[in-house]
């Protein structure tokens, strides 16, 4: 006797809010909807967590003015996906997303340990799929910056988008994001 192909649920982005809103997620549990389906987020380790408080404190030296530095936000990405990255960096003022949450961003970073595979693939497909121009994946396993360019269409990633380029930063390199050219932040800053 043989199993039955189950059917996966797909959520579009205002079934995810209305669920939440509907308090169906237990408070502080942190959830994501990649392209449809509800993903749960890993809790953060040591490690972890003191990436987080140094990228954050790189990204607010770089963007002040004009930009809002978001830590773990929601990022509404068309129609299936909310996901919350570590950080995006969204264009205006805190006031501007008072009604609705951003959009788009100029730069999305990930820290990334034990999602790094996801973090990869699947979520920089979303990204790319949403026309996120800069997307960085500070890669704690190898101590390394990815950084992502280039969005476009590649049929064989998960969401049918992909990066066509691919930059690889060790702690002795320099970065600029794209949106602030002048503005180099040391690899190894970033790093605990």
């Amino acid at each position: 006797m043989g199993i039955a192909h189950a059917q996966i649920r797909l959520w579009s982005r205002q079934e995810y809010e209305r669920l939440a809103a509907q308090g169906v997620f237990a408070p502080g549990e942190r959830v994501e909807l990649i392209e449809g389906e509800i993903v749960a987020v890993t809790p953060q380790g040591t490690l972890h967590a003191a990436a987080i408080m140094l990228v954050q404190a790189a990204l607010l030296q770089v963007f002040q003015l004009g930009h809002v530095v978001c830590v773990q936000l929601p990022l509404a990405l068309g129609l299936r996906s909310m996901p919350e990255p570590d950080f995006a960096v969204v264009p205006g003022s805190p006031r501007n997303y008072r009604d609705a949450h951003p959009t788009t961003a100029v730069l999305v970073v990930e820290v990334a340990d034990t999602t790094l595979e996801f973090d990869r693939i699947e979520k920089s497909s979303m990204y790319a799929a949403a026309g996120i121009l800069d997307y960085w994946v500070l890669n704690l396993v190898d101590r390394v910056l990815e950084v992502y360019r280039e969005p476009g269409r590649q049929p064989g990633s998960p969401f049918g988008h992909g990066y066509r380029t691919y930059l690889h930063f060790g702690p002795a390199d320099r970065v600029a994001p794209l949106s602030a050219p002048n503005a180099f932040i040391a690899v190894a800053n970033l790093h605990p």
